[in-house]
């Protein structure tokens, strides 16, 4: 590997006079031109030294997708000092786009909305119906409870069923 700044990251040469970048390479090489270990760079930016050999060995599978990949290539670009803009070109070369993807999808505004009301399980979101369900059933529970004890009056047992609860 030949080290030629492009951006202040290394190139690689893979043939005369065609030259391919791999961010795991360069990233690698730029540690250790740093004089810096795995763990050393894991302690400062606060992602695992696993994760961030994963990244320098271009093992994609076992990294993160998307945003948290991006943050990852971002901060370690930052430590080391080189263009974050490269760092991440060269991320989306070689993984596909990873940017945040808009909020809204292509589906109508009322759909997203819908889709927005709903829990991960695929169920509405609002179910007061079932909460003042459970309130009422519960009241009636401590109701009957205080009727049957006598804590409540006998002017206050208007109905004859009433005061057969408390017999």
């Amino acid at each position: 590997m030949s080290e030629t700044p492009l951006d202040g990251l290394p190139r690689q040469e893979t043939s005369p006079g065609q030259e391919a970048l791999t961010l795991g390479d360069a990233l690698k090489a730029m540690r250790e031109a740093r004089g810096l270990s795995l763990s050393e760079v894991s302690a400062r930016i606060k992602y695992s030294s696993v994760q961030l050999g994963y990244l320098e060995a271009g093992d994609w599978p076992r990294l993160p997708d998307g945003v948290p990949l991006r943050g990852l290539v971002r901060n370690y670009a930052r430590f080391l000092g080189t263009d974050v803009d490269a760092a991440l070109k060269l991320l989306d070369d070689a993984v596909g786009p990873t940017g945040p993807r808009p909020a809204v999808t292509t589906l109508g505004a009322r759909r997203v909305l819908q889709q927005a009301d709903m829990t991960p399980k695929g169920e509405p979101a609002h179910r007061t119906w079932a909460w003042l369900l459970l309130i009422l059933v519960l009241f009636c529970v401590v109701g009957v409870y205080a009727v049957n004890r006598g804590w409540v009056p006998d002017e206050w047992l208007v109905f004859d069923w009433l005061r057969a609860l408390r017999q």
